[in-house]
């Protein structure tokens, strides 16, 4: 949806207000101040807010989002910024209500193997605090050292161990939720079912367009007994992929199936000397885990399926040491492929495991026509894809040739079956995109949904959900002699 935003007529008592609520170091309201707060993970987009607010408890979001409900001031929550797609980008006119000082770890139940936790707190804290007591936090994106699991909830986040263990809607239990206007919502439960509609799926990957959250209680997972990773070396991109389906396909699901190319390879390996085969067209990594019995029976099932497509090495890394530095390089490949071109495009699309070669292939014809190398490293087992086109956003045109192609890759997803977001949301980067991936029918419902839990469209406005005329205006929706569909949704 999108909404202009205007500064409040009155912005000195706002600021006042917003400040006595809090306290005068929560208020930032200088240019200087909100300079570090002009973007997310989507750099390329930049604003600065009205303000950008700091509070430390649920009371203090409570009092934010009276104070900007009575000025008629928008609000646009933001965990750690890390996301890619602009979900947490500011707007100008807008409040950025910042949720990092929500840090806390409440509770560790060892019984009911959950957490209790305030947003702000980082992912890879929650598993830091479970280990002593032999649990961990599952969901894993490549910025957990980073990420909030209030910032996972909003857009969903998955991570290399997604495959067997579900993305953030499947380690949630519940959460608490603040509404556009104040209003405390309790989602979800730690009994196997709670009464009612499935309210904790709808706010998981909603982008801070429905609530914010203020707690989550998340699901804890025993460490498990065993875990190995196997490195395959293929001599072609298609091989890997193909792979990667015969292992699904033969009932085997890995902890994580992580594939990547050349050029990937070499930037991670330059980055982390991680002892990746730098003469491979493709590597897999493939982390099995379980008991003794288990691993063995299964390892050997893997490697001969690698072997049938054509692998010319299989290395095991059993000691931990190793393991971890295998996944240093595949969790570093992000920032280790910012070396290589000073800029790159982070793409994320899902497909279906059977089309991978076929879509990698098309990809690579795509990056010789427009002459921009791509970088593909990825969660092949789930089959969600990360293109990264390197270009140079100072060269006349290479911005507009990355954003077109992106968007051709998107479609792409879209036609052989698949999604235009798998982990990173929709945000701004991709309302486009969305204008592809759903029909008038399906966006005029998303609207409903929208309205029903924010009818003045003031939290995170502009973001996720395209408005009609925007697809119409992209051509992507038909018009009849000149009428949208659905006349009577209110057009942001």
């Amino acid at each position: 949806m999108t909404r202009s935003m205007s500064v409040p007529p009155d912005s000195a008592a706002f600021l006042a207000e917003l400040r006595a609520a809090l306290s005068a170091d929560a208020v930032l309201s200088s240019a200087e101040e909100l300079r570090p707060y002009e973007c997310d993970g989507l750099s390329v987009l930049r604003e600065l807010p009205l303000c950008v607010v700091l509070p430390t408890d649920r009371e203090g979001v409570q009092a934010v989002l009276r104070i900007c409900q009575r000025y008629g001031v928008a609000v646009v929550p933001r965990g750690a910024g890390t996301g890619l797609s602009g979900g947490a980008r500011p707007i100008r006119g807008a409040v950025l209500l910042s949720l990092a000082r929500l840090r806390d770890i409440l509770a560790i139940d060892l019984e009911n193997r959950s957490a209790r936790v305030q947003p702000g707190v980082r992912n890879l804290a929650i598993s830091e605090a479970a280990r002593p007591l032999g649990l961990y936090y599952a969901p894993d994106p490549s910025s957990q050292i980073a990420c909030s699991i209030g910032g996972n909830v909003a857009e969903n986040s998955g991570g290399v161990h997604c495959l067997k263990y579900g993305l953030t809607v499947h380690n949630i239990l519940a959460l608490e939720v603040l509404t556009a206007a104040g209003e405390v919502l309790q989602i979800g439960s730690q009994a196997p079912d709670s009464p009612g509609y499935d309210l904790l799926a709808l706010m998981t990957g909603s982008e801070g367009l429905l609530g914010v959250v203020t707690e989550c209680t998340v699901r804890l997972l025993p460490v498990p007994e065993h875990t190995l990773v196997l490195l395959a070396a293929f001599a072609s991109v298609a091989a890997a992929a193909e792979s990667v389906s015969a292992i699904i396909a033969a009932g085997i699901i890995p902890a994580g199936l992580e594939m990547m190319d050349r050029l990937a390879i070499e930037a991670a390996e330059d980055f982390v000397h991680a002892g990746y085969p730098r003469d491979a067209a493709a590597i897999l990594l493939c982390e099995l885990d379980g008991s003794t019995a288990e691993l063995k029976e299964r390892r050997l099932a893997v490697e001969v399926i690698l072997q049938r497509h054509g692998a010319s090495a299989i290395r095991m890394a059993e000691d931990a040491a190793t393991r971890l530095l295998l996944w240093k390089g595949r969790k570093a490949a992000f920032p280790a492929v910012g070396r290589l071109a000073p800029d790159y495009y982070c793409m994320d699309g899902t497909i279906p495991r059977q089309r991978l070669a076929e879509v990698l292939e098309q990809i690579a014809a795509w990056s010789a026509e427009y002459g921009l190398r791509v970088a593909n490293v990825f969660h092949a087992g789930d089959g969600n894809l990360h293109p990264l086109i390197l270009y140079d956003a100072n060269a006349e045109g290479q911005l507009h040739a990355a954003e077109t192609f992106g968007r051709r890759i998107l479609e792409l997803c879209v036609a052989v079956g698949g999604s235009v977001t798998g982990e990173h949301g929709v945000g701004v980067e991709k309302l486009d995109s969305m204008c592809v991936q759903f029909n008038a029918a399906e966006l005029a419902q998303l609207h409903r949904i929208k309205a029903a839990f924010d009818p003045e469209g003031r939290l995170n406005p502009g973001k996720a959900v395209p408005s009609l005329h925007r697809c119409a205006e992209l051509g992507a929706m038909h018009v009849h002699h000149g009428q949208l569909p659905f006349p009577e949704l209110e057009r942001f």
